[in-house]
C-alpha cells in the first residue's frame, strides 16, 4: 500500500499498478491496454450505480493504467516507484459521459485555454462494442465516408481487405473541417462475435482542420500524444521544445491481415456532434510516400536522441550564462559607481568652491558674501564701476550737453545762411 495522497487524480490508497491490472511487469503495451478496458468496463460507474466500491476501483484502475501506458511514467515508476511520479504529477482521463453538466462546461473552458485534457470512451460504446450490437457500415477500400456523430457516441464502420492489399498496406484517416473533437478507434473481433478496442487515436488540429489516422504499413509508425508537451510547456516553457519529441509514442499494431475490420469515430466534443469524414485506402500507390513516412520517422528518433543530449548541453551553457550574465550587472554597476565618484571628484576643482577658510575675519561671512567675489576683479575696476555712466550721470550729462551744443549751433548756422 501506498501513502495517502491529495487530489482527485489518485486514490486514497495507493496499489502497485501491476496489481490492480493483474498483469506482470514484462507485459506488453497491448496486454496492459487489455487488462484495462475489461476491468474499466467492469467497474464504470454507470453499469455501478448503486455500488460505491465499484466507482472506487475504477479511479483505481484509471490511475493504474495512466501510469503503466505511459513509457516514461511506467519507466520512473519502474525505477523510483510512486515517488518520481509524484515529482512529475500526473494527468487523468476523464469521462465526458459521467462529468455532469457543470464540470462539462468547466472541462470545455479549460480546453479553450490550451489545458491539456485527456478523455476516455463512455463506458456503453464499449459495452455494446464488446457484446457485438453496433451497427458496422462499410467503408470499401479507396471510397470516403461523411457524417456527423454525436457527442460520447461512435459510428462504426467495416473495411475489408484482400490479401495483397493486406500486404502493401492500409492507411484509414478521418478528417474534420469543421475542426470537431473526435477519436479514432480500431476493434479487433472477438471468439463470440463482440468488439474488443485495441487502437485509439485523438484528433490533433493540423492547420485548418483536426484529423486522426492509423498507418498499417508493416513498419512502426509512431503516434504524437501533444498532452505530453502541453504538460512539459507549463512545467518549463523555456525547456518545453526538447519535450516535443517526447510525446511520440509507438503504435501497437503496425500490419493488417485480409479479412474485416472495424473502425470507429468517437464523437468527443463537449457540448455538440464532431463532423468528419473517413476514408480508407490501399497504399499499393504510394509506395513514394510511404518509403519518405519511412525515413521520416526514423530522423525523428535520432532527433528524439541528439535533443535529448542538447538538452543537457543546453542546461549547462544556460546556467554558465546566468553565471556571466549576473557578473556582467555587477561589474557594470561597479563602473558606473567608480566613474560616478571621478566625476564628483573632478567638480570638486573649482576656485567658486565655498569652504570655511574662504571667508574673511571682517565679518563678511556673516553678510554671505564670498570675498572671492572682490578678488577676482581687475585693479583698477574699481574706479570705473564708482563713476557714474547711467543717464543722469556726469558722463552722461557732458555728452548730452555737447550733442545740443552742436544741435543747435548747426540749426543757428542754418537761419543765417537763410
Amino acid at each position: 500500500m501506498g501513502p495517502k495522497v491529495e487530489g482527485p487524480s489518485a486514490p486514497a490508497l495507493r496499489r502497485d499498478p501491476y496489481e490492480v491490472l493483474n498483469v506482470s511487469k514484462d507485459s506488453t503495451d497491448q496486454e496492459i491496454k487489455t487488462a484495462y478496458r475489461k476491468l474499466a468496463l467492469k467497474y464504470h460507474p454507470d453499469k455501478n450505480v448503486d455500488n460505491p466500491e465499484a466507482s472506487e476501483l475504477f479511479k483505481e484502475v484509471a490511475y493504474s493504467y495512466n501510469i503503466l501506458s505511459d513509457p516514461e511514467k511506467r519507466r520512473q515508476y519502474d525505477s523510483a516507484g510512486f515517488e518520481a511520479l509524484d515529482a512529475e504529477g500526473l494527468d487523468m482521463e476523464i469521462d465526458l459521459s459521467n462529468l455532469g453538466t457543470v464540470n462539462t462546461m468547466f472541462a470545455a473552458l479549460f480546453s479553450k485555454l490550451g489545458v491539456p485534457i485527456k478523455t476516455t470512451i463512455s463506458a456503453n460504446v464499449l459495452e455494446e462494442a464488446i457484446n457485438g450490437t453496433v451497427t458496422v457500415r462499410p467503408l470499401p477500400i479507396g471510397t470516403s465516408v461523411s457524417g456527423k456523430v454525436d457527442k460520447q457516441c461512435a459510428h462504426f464502420f467495416g473495411v475489408t481487405i484482400n490479401e495483397q492489399q493486406a500486404e502493401s498496406g492500409i492507411v484509414v484517416r478521418v478528417t474534420s473541417t469543421a475542426q470537431s473533437k473526435f477519436k479514432l478507434l480500431y476493434f479487433e473481433q472477438e471468439a463470440n462475435g463482440g468488439y474488443n478496442l485495441a487502437l485509439q487515436e485523438d484528433s490533433e488540429k493540423t492547420g485548418k482542420v483536426t484529423s486522426a489516422g492509423m498507418y498499417f504499413l508493416h513498419f512502426q509508425v509512431y503516434r504524437m500524444d501533444s498532452t505530453i508537451n502541453a504538460l512539459a510547456m507549463a512545467k518549463d516553457p523555456e525547456a518545453a521544445f526538447f519535450k516535443r519529441l517526447e510525446g511520440l509514442q509507438p503504435c501497437e499494431v503496425s500490419e493488417l491481415k485480409a479479412g474485416t475490420h472495424i473502425f470507429a469515430v468517437y464523437g468527443d466534443n463537449f457540448f455538440k456532434p464532431a463532423s468528419y469524414t473517413i476514408e480508407a485506402l490501399c497504399v499499393r500507390s504510394y509506395e513514394e510516400v510511404t518509403e519518405k513516412l519511412k525515413e521520416i520517422e526514423a530522423q525523428i528518433l535520432r532527433k528524439r536522441m541528439d535533443l535529448r543530449q542538447f538538452e543537457t548541453e543546453y542546461r549547462k551553457a544556460l546556467a554558465r550564462f546566468q553565471e556571466v550574465t549576473n557578473r556582467y550587472s555587477q561589474e557594470k554597476q561597479s563602473v558606473d559607481e567608480l566613474l560616478k565618484q571621478r566625476d564628483g571628484i573632478h567638480s570638486s576643482f573649482t576656485v567658486n568652491r565655498v569652504t570655511n577658510g574662504d571667508f574673511g575675519s571682517s565679518g563678511s561671512a556673516g553678510n554671505g558674501t564670498s570675498s572671492s567675489s572682490s578678488s577676482n576683479r581687475v585693479p583698477g575696476e574699481d574706479s570705473r564701476m564708482g563713476s557714474p555712466v547711467e543717464d543722469g550721470s556726469v558722463e552722461g550729462k557732458d555728452k548730452s550737453s555737447r550733442k545740443k551744443w552742436f544741435n543747435l549751433n548747426l540749426r543757428g548756422s542754418d537761419k543765417r545762411v537763410g
